[in-house]
């Protein structure tokens, strides 16, 4: 499911995943809720690219490791900038242990 689309699917595992009782999980770029002072996980923006109608982010979460963060519109933050990540609950894809879809 990693390679479909692009920016590609970002994955998620061990305590991050506990949440969602999976060993993995995998969320989109778009799936993602972007705010400067709270959410699920907290990390570094690496990378900002301003596209216009879109913004993609690198970001560098805590304990996560490198995420790809799809926003719409001009999201302005830059490169060191702290922001927060909350995932879509309804748009979560889970993973057993073997890389198996989970229903």
């Amino acid at each position: 499911a990693g390679f479909i689309g692009s920016p590609r699917m970002n994955f998620v595992t061990g305590e991050a995943a506990r949440p969602w009782n999976a060993p993995t999980v995998g969320i989109r770029p778009e799936h993602l809720k972007l705010s400067r002072e709270s959410g699920t996980w907290k990390g570094l923006v690496g990378v900002a690219e301003h596209l216009g109608s879109d913004t993609f982010l690198h970001v560098n979460v805590e304990g996560i490791g490198m995420m790809t963060v799809r926003a719409g519109g001009d999201f302005g933050v830059t490169h060191g900038d702290t922001v927060y990540l909350t995932p879509d609950d309804t748009r979560i894809h889970r993973f057993d242990d073997k890389g198996m879809a989970i229903r």
